[in-house]
């Protein structure tokens, strides 16, 4: 027999006993690893990225993080930090020879735990890795001078002796909004001792920063205070390096943030909202002089909802932005002329994230399809070309995915209406199944072509796996549109956003997929809010999850972004109980006979746990089948590989338990 064709029936079984071997379920989908962040070195011949595996051996719960290097043609891919303890945040020096990043390291005297992230470098070409900083808070960010002689990083403000002692002596009670831990930019040299050198002081919040071209100083910015809720309050203002005199750049009303230098040193790019604070988040680009002055409004992005400036294409003619674009994410070019056109870095279906580039216009990026795992590719970015060259999770890829596709249909008022349906695996065109109506947070969440087998406490393949459709549908409300798209639903939570979702229901039964005798819904946050919803206006879905619901609006003012719903309800709970009462699902409980499931972090701060307890019991003593499940320690989102694992399991399990 020809040694090729031997060898290929030996692949092709291979496969097949992988397939066999492999089905979706929850505890298959919690192996997926994740890929984060990467870093391109300057001269293109490597990507630093890294890797998180799930621990879930024993008493372990976690996701480990390494940094891997690859090689430019994917020839060479090796793990480049090793350990019990996570590593993040890889950066090449300058020069490419090294590379800094952030770990800790497991302390023999104290039980093993991990100590502070501290900042370490790496020879490239091997060698012991070296720790240049010895603080007693964790690093925060990190990036180094252009000239390679320093690493400025941030680091939130450690207890203070007094602090100490009132916790040892069981006197350290709080008053709420005082008292604040700032994070603040320090420098350590790398010629140096292990002496950082602060750089800025004072009350207020340090974020994102950049160095100037120079070397000379830092752009930075700010908010008064380190709460979630604080954000509209964020400034730009620049730190000399040398004698750490601060002067203020940008302090218009509202959101300015994410500064960067442009190549020449010149100008500096942001994102703002003009003054105009909204929770609707309408972004835009600007630049202004980087001695200070007046800034400049770049051309709109589609969505005007830029997360965040990236950074300036090579040559200082644009800037580079990432937002939501209908069901994709992706990277813009704005060009800095008034009447520039902007344009699409990343065309292409799918999902693209955690972008890197060189002086010469090389990049690196995540890129990822409803039906392919995340990987690094590269890529010019004149030339979008984008080359594989990681293959993470190859088990995953062998398996046989439900097909995904993007839907369109019209809302009871004519609005059209976009989402994601997954089919079941092996789908027979004009068979009717079971039919999930998942609905995502936000409300200016929106659902994207981003992997479907990845882990979840929503593992969409596993319910492919058993047979159902699964509808993840963006209502009005939804980023990845409009303004107008995104704004559609203030004051109106409950109402035209759960007519967009039930006639997509509608629609998919009218193309002959769903069964409408085995609906079933489930959503996180706002997602719970809609779910909680749904079953006091409607008795058609068999069986309902909600996770980390907002029933009750009166009582977010509890919430760690207490400004949150005043804004979308246009008006304060005491000036507007009527309409806060017409849109808590709390008191219109009486409408629920469907099995509802209720999920919750007992540390969540974004939506306190009281709010799941609340429609937990009322619909309890009503007489509503139905369970809550509480997670220790997590806050608004399941961080633990054990608890999202379990949480899909539970879900599914409920569904099940209520079906036909």
């Amino acid at each position: 027999m020809n040694k090729h064709i031997k060898h290929l029936i030996i692949s092709i079984l291979l496969v097949s006993m992988v397939l066999s071997a492999n089905k979706w379920t929850p505890g298959f989908m919690i192996q997926y690893q994740r890929l984060g962040g990467t870093d391109i070195s300057p001269d293109g011949n490597w990507v630093a990225y890294e890797l998180s595996i799930p621990q879930i051996e024993g008493d372990k719960s976690e996701f480990l993080t390494h940094i891997w290097l690859v090689s430019a043609d994917g020839q060479r891919n090796f793990q480049l930090t090793q350990g019990d303890v996570s590593a993040r945040s890889p950066r090449f020096s300058p020069d490419g020879k090294h590379i800094a990043f952030i770990s800790g390291k497991a302390d023999p005297e104290n039980n093993f735990q991990t100590t502070k992230g501290q900042i370490y470098v790496l020879p490239i070409n091997g060698g012991e890795r070296k720790q240049i900083n010895a603080e007693t808070s964790s690093v925060g960010r990190i990036a180094w001078s252009p000239d390679g002689q320093s690493i400025a990083f941030t680091m939130r403000d450690p207890e203070t002796e007094d602090e100490k002692r009132r916790k040892k002596e069981k006197r350290d009670w709080k008053i709420i909004d005082t008292n604040y831990r700032y994070s603040h930019i320090y420098v350590v040299e790398l010629n140096g001792n292990d002496s950082a050198r602060r750089l800025t002081k004072g009350e207020f919040q340090v974020g994102s920063f950049d160095w100037s071209p120079d070397s000379k100083r830092i752009v930075f910015d700010h908010t008064e205070n380190p709460t979630a809720n604080a954000w509209t309050t964020s400034d730009i203002s620049v730190v000399n390096v040398r004698s750490g005199s601060k002067k203020s750049l940008v302090d218009w009303n509202g959101y300015d943030r994410s500064p960067k230098y442009s190549p020449d040193g010149k100008f500096i790019a942001f994102t703002s909202d003009g003054g105009n604070p909204t929770w609707g988040r309408e972004h835009f680009a600007y630049v202004i002089p980087a001695n200070g002055g007046n800034g400049r409004q770049l051309p709109a992005t589609p969505s005007r909802n830029i997360s965040s400036i990236t950074g300036w294409v090579p040559n200082g003619t644009a800037v580079i932005t990432s937002e939501s674009n209908r069901t994709s994410r992706r990277y813009f070019n704005i060009p800095l002329s008034e009447n520039g056109v902007v344009s699409t870095l990343t065309p292409g279906k799918g999902n693209y994230g955690s972008l890197s580039y060189n002086k010469e216009g090389m990049m690196a990026l995540v890129h990822e399809k409803t039906e392919e795992p995340g990987n690094v590719f590269i890529s010019q970015m004149g030339r979008f070309n984008p080359a594989r060259i990681t293959d993470i999770n190859p088990e995953f890829s062998t398996m046989e995915h439900g097909k995904t596709e993007v839907i369109r249909w019209q809302s009871k008022d004519g609005m059209e209406i976009e989402g994601l349906l997954t089919y079941p695996i092996n789908y027979r065109e004009g068979k009717k199944v079971p039919l999930v109506l998942n609905i995502h947070g936000g409300p200016a969440g929106v659902y994207t072509e981003g992997y479907t087998g990845r882990s979840s406490v929503y593992p969409i393949q596993a319910y492919a796996q058993e047979g159902y459709a699964v509808l993840r549908a963006n209502p009005r409300g939804s980023s990845g549109y409009s303004k107008a798209f995104r704004f559609a639903n203030r004051s109106d939570w409950g109402g035209m956003d759960y007519e967009d979702l039930m006639t997509g229901v509608d629609h998919l039964i009218k193309l002959g997929v769903a069964d409408p005798k085995d609906l079933y819904v489930m959503g996180w946050s706002y997602g719970g809010f809609m779910t909680s919803t749904v079953v006091t206006k409607t008795d058609r879905f068999k069986a309902a999850s909600v996770g980390a619901g907002v029933p009750n609006l009166i009582g977010m003012l509890t919430t760690d972004i207490h400004d949150f719903i005043p804004w979308h309800f246009e008006g304060e709970m005491h000036d507007n109980i009527e309409k806060y009462i017409k849109h808590s699902s709390l008191f219109h409980v009486n409408n629920v006979t469907t099995p509802t499931q209720v999920v919750h972090g007992e540390n969540d701060t974004r939506v306190p746990i009281a709010q799941g307890y609340e429609f937990y019991r009322a619909i309890q003593r009503k007489g509503v089948d139905t369970e809550m499940i509480v997670y220790p320690r997590m806050p608004h989102g399941l961080r633990e590989p054990k608890f999202i694992q379990h949480c899909g399991e539970a879900i599914m399990k409920w569904f099940k338990d209520h079906s036909k």
